[in-house]
């Protein structure tokens, strides 16, 4: 009994410096990723600031999801509410307006390598080397979310 509750304390400690010395997520996904820019290095990223008070975002929201699945193997995308809008209320957008491409919770806060733009709809490209263009300003569409990403280095 005395060995088993000796392993059991050592095991638990491992675990916990294991988890301390885990690098924290930069953000969290509706779909329940923990993610780093790091973790996405050598990819291109996506990330698409909408509101659902802004038409043109409305709009491209059919582009985004065709881009997504089409494209995938050559970009991720995500969205991201301009409201922050709490976890629950972002599940409610999404089902209501047929977002099929991941989200970024607001709940934890996510740290995002750019500023929150002042106008939407905006998206921003990360280049595999982690370079940030953009925003993109205006709708998007499949094509000119591939031109991005093709005319990135």
């Amino acid at each position: 009994m005395c060995c088993r509750l000796l392993r059991l304390l050592q095991l638990t400690f491992i675990l916990g410096l294991l988890s301390a010395c885990a690098p924290a997520a930069d953000f969290h996904t509706n779909q329940g990723n923990q993610l780093t820019w790091d973790s996405l290095k050598g990819d291109y990223v996506i990330v698409n600031y909408f509101a659902e008070w802004c038409a043109p975002c409305l709009r491209e929201l059919p582009e985004l999801n065709e881009f997504y699945h089409a494209h995938s193997d050559k970009a991720k995308l995500f969205g991201v509410s301009f409201d922050g809008l709490n976890n629950e209320q972002l599940a409610a957008l999404q089902a209501e307006h047929g977002i099929e491409f991941p989200l970024i919770l607001n709940e934890p806060l996510a740290h995002l390598p750019f500023p929150t733009p002042k106008m939407l709809p905006a998206t921003y490209v990360i280049t595999p080397e982690g370079e940030v263009k953009g925003p993109l300003l205006g709708e998007q569409t499949e094509a000119t979310l591939l031109q991005a990403i093709n005319a990135a280095p």
